[in-house]
């Protein structure tokens, strides 16, 4: 017997999917013999589609208003389990023309009891949801714009493929989640159920392990080890073993910006003597070692302030500021991604600074392997149940239909460090306050008293927030809990703004249409030009909307930059579009840092998204193919552990915090630099900073410099003396930067010169890298190559520095992968490109 074979057995080969109109086929008897096609399960109609070559991602059709069958022969004798994950949306299972199942939830895993006898054809059937939206149910209050048609409040199915404007209307069919047989293995596993919790200083791991087939107690003995440390399990009955093992002063896990993502291995130990009874004629007598994963100690809790206004997140009792981006998906025509693509995002989101994801009330429960990926980045996971915007039915059974499902998730993802947050749904409070619903009309039983009940039953470990956005005079309010923030944004308020609301903390904020790489453009969406067809399907707007998310980035480039965006587009759009990515990554770095600073009230925020759904200028941060964006770039500079950033006072001049978030305390070399003509330094000072850890600093650039300067040209005693000011952290001891933060007095980008930028590529014992220098401080200098990705990118470089830039090859994207990801590729000829900055009056070729 090997380990494997005590798991549910995986029946993901050998499917076969048909298409036929809504209600044409009302059993497996009446089936085409013709057009099936070979199916992926887990996968979807779509995912089989795909890899037949029949999905135009851009134009797909509407699948959810057809029925869709699969098929597939089982072998075997005697009685056995089947375990459907998950079965989108509303699904029949058949064995041998004979109906076993009916199913009305995607996000709902049923077990089924068969008998095989030889072979049978199981089927399953995958109904058009038309009837299902006719069906009259109670009226609802309010009717959001967001999701076509509206009636979808009444199905337990993703709002994915069905919000226009937002994604690609690739909707949800099919058996999305794996499908298995329970193992007819002596041993083999029903459920297993892992938590942990911190008691007294100790780690503790709890385990209830149930098993197909009863054992005999007094011949077989367990145990459960947690790193070096073992205890014993208890038979609670002849199924499930159960036991707690502890970890004496167990070391914590931590989001990766305040520590080290501990976890602890844990291996089941088994020691049967003898044939077990019940349905298994024999069994080999001996020991049974295995892996059942890994596992962290942490403890989380939301501090709200004096007032209880606030919402600051509490890891092992050390106040976090929660940074990072809303989820969407590894791969919105599976649903799911592969583990490289999930790796992928997670490393991009990490090296970024990021510590908290968001998977939100529009997208899907993620996969298991989501949440322990997780766990192993580091990464917080804030997680709405799946409600989003709706006024939702309130009859018993959509509430045993919710109870099952949330209790199904937290039990799954009951032994994950990384779930951080739980949040009933998004936008479903904003949506009936916006139509004018006072709070005593808009309340819902569903958000108050079922989720939370099932909360604190489930995942008591595990903070709750019934909305996002929820606090406040309005449940949008920005400066009371929750707010989704889009005053800079789509709303185009002044940077100030940022200060000015108050902001506690930003579960959505800065969604702009973020340009691509030209390799994107060129590869993936096929035209460079803003106002192609192609270009504009794929820029995100709001229903109804007379804008799209292009006009609100052009709003921030004449009013930053000082351009004309219509003008220049068309007059030089190579031009129009390095700006276009630039303001949105200055965007972006100046509000995490204004969010940041050291007497900021607010505790996080999350850009909405961290990834596109379809080639073109989507607010994702990485786009559809795993490029990251300008955008992913300007967050690097701005959310890191140890991090200085700059703010503007006005009349006060310049502050500089100092932010260090690690368990140690941090000594550095603080310099500060003023330059004219991007060359010429006209005012600097140096000084020793300590940091305590998990600390911030605030240093006036006044107060540092030892006397007055006009660092904002807010006095205007003359013209201005500087054009860049340059706050360095150094590492004393090996002249090592730390970190560094720019503050330009003036963002204009209508001036150019020549910079002395030089580049030259070298060898090294990993690969490639580009060693860069300047004469002149080069603003948002970009590395293009067609075989290479820079592992940084679209930053600022000061005079007369070498900077080094590891590059990192690329192979030709995954085929008809709609989130695909780069694979290395170690043939990759001499890099051979260019390296742009946007205060360049040309670019400098290598190569």
């Amino acid at each position: 017997m090997t380990s494997p074979d005590l798991w549910p057995q995986p029946l993901d080969t050998g499917w076969q999917c048909v298409s036929t109109p809504a209600g044409a086929c009302a059993s497996p008897a009446d089936l085409p013999t013709q057009g099936w096609l070979a199916a992926q399960v887990p996968g979807t109609v779509a995912s089989a589609r795909r890899a037949a070559g029949l999905l135009d991602i851009a134009n797909p059709p509407p699948l959810a208003f057809d029925d869709h069958w699969y098929r597939l022969t089982l072998t075997g004798t005697g009685t056995r389990r089947l375990r459907f994950s998950g079965l989108a949306t509303l699904a029949e299972v058949w064995l041998d023309g004979s109906r076993r199942l009916d199913s009305d939830s995607m996000f709902i895993a049923h077990d089924l009891e068969i008998e095989l006898h030889g072979s049978a054809t199981l089927a399953l059937c995958f109904r058009s949801l038309t009837p299902a939206l006719a069906a009259k149910r109670s009226r609802a209050r309010w009717r959001p714009r967001l999701v076509t048609p509206p009636t979808l409040r009444n199905l337990r199915t993703t709002l994915l493929g069905h919000m226009p404007g937002w994604c690609p209307s690739v909707q949800a069919v099919g058996p999305w989640r794996p499908i298995e047989i329970l193992s007819d293995a002596p041993h083999a596993f029903d459920t297993l159920d892992l938590s942990s919790r911190i008691e007294d200083g100790d780690g503790v791991v709890s385990l209830t392990l149930r098993f197909v087939h009863p054992h005999d107690a007094d011949a077989c003995t367990a145990s459960l080890n947690c790193g070096d440390h073992v205890s014993s399990l208890q038979w609670s009955d002849a199924y499930t073993l159960t036991g707690n093992v502890r970890v004496p002063r167990a070391k914590r896990w931590w989001p990766h910006t305040h520590g080290e993502a501990t976890l602890y291995p844990l291996t089941l130990q088994l020691d049967d003597e003898r044939a077990i009874s019940g349905s298994i004629s024999h069994s080999i007598p001996g020991s049974i070692s295995l892996s059942l994963g890994s596992i962290g100690f942490r403890s989380i809790d939301v501090d709200r302030g004096a007032q209880g206004t606030g919402f600051v997140l509490r890891v092992n009792d050390t106040p976090v500021f929660c940074r990072g981006a809303c989820w969407t998906s590894a791969d919105l025509v599976t649903l799911s991604g592969s583990e490289a693509q999930l790796r992928h995002a997670f490393a991009l989101a990490r090296d970024a600074g990021m510590n908290m994801l968001r998977v939100g009330g529009t997208m899907v429960y993620e996969s298991d392997r989501f949440y322990a990926l997780a766990d192993e980045y580091g990464l917080l996971i804030w997680q709405d149940f799946a409600l989003a915007n709706f006024d939702y039915p309130n009859d018993a059974a959509f509430s045993a239909s919710i109870e099952r499902e949330a209790t199904q998730f937290l039990t799954r993802t009951r032994r994950f460090a990384s779930l951080a947050v739980l949040c009933g749904g998004s936008e479903v409070d904003q949506q009936a306050a916006m139509f004018g619903l006072p709070d005593s009309m808009r309340a819902q039983p569903l958000f108050t008293e079922w989720l939370p009940a099932i909360v604190a039953r489930e995942r008591s470990d595990v903070p709750y927030v019934s909305n996002s956005p929820s606090g406040g005079a309005w449940p949008f309010s920005t400066n009371e809990g929750i707010t989704h923030y889009y005053g800079v944004g789509a709303y185009q308020r002044p940077l100030d703004d940022a200060r000015r609301s108050q902001v506690r903390f930003a579960a959505e904020c800065l969604a702009f249409a973020n340009v691509p790489d030209d390799a994107t453009l060129r590869d993936a969406l096929g035209t460079f030009h803003p106002h192609d067809p192609r270009w504009k399907a794929a820029v995100p707007r709001d229903p109804g909307a007379g804008w799209d998310f292009d006009d609100v980035r052009d709003h921030y480039l004449q009013t930053l930059y000082g351009v004309e965006p219509a003008r220049l587009r068309y007059e030089d759009p190579e031009r129009y579009l390095d700006l276009s990515r630039a303001v949105v990554a200055e965007l972006m770095s100046d509000v995490f840092a204004e969010w940041r600073r050291a007497a900021s009230s607010c505790g996080g925020a999350l850009v909405w998204q961290l990834q596109d759904l379809r080639p073109g200028a989507g607010w994702g941060l990485i786009d559809a193919t795993g490029r990251p964006k300008s955008a992913l770039h300007g967050l690097a500079r701005t959310l890191q552990p140890i991090q200085v950033v700059i703010t503007d006072e006005g009349l006060n001049g310049l502050d500089i915090h100092l932010l260090n978030e690690r368990a140690e305390p941090l000594h550095a070399q603080l310099e500060l630099a003023c330059l004219r003509d991007g060359s010429v330094k006209v005012v600097s000072a140096s000084r020793t900073v300590e940091l305590p850890p998990h600390s911030a600093q605030r240093i006036g650039a006044g107060e540092c410099l030892g006397q007055f300067f006009d660092f904002t040209h807010a006095y205007r005693f003359g013209p201005r003396a500087h054009d860049v000011t340059i706050a360095t952290l150094r590492d004393p001891a090996s002249g090592r930067i730390v970190s560094e933060a720019i503050h330009l007095p003036e963002r204009r980008a209508d001036v150019r010169h020549d910079l002395g930028l030089t580049v030259r590529p070298e060898r090294t014992a990993d690969g490639w890298q580009l060693v860069i220098e300047t004469q002149r401080f080069a603003r948002f200098v970009h590395i293009i190559d067609a075989h290479y990705r820079a592992a940084h990118d679209w930053f600022h470089l000061p005079p007369n520095r070498t900077h080094t830039v590891p590059l990192l090859p690329v192979e030709k994207l995954v085929a008809h992968a709609s989130n695909a990801m780069f694979k290395a590729d170690a043939t990759c000829a001499a890099p051979a490109g260019e390296v742009r900055a946007i205060n360049a009056i040309s670019a400098t070729f290598y190569g």
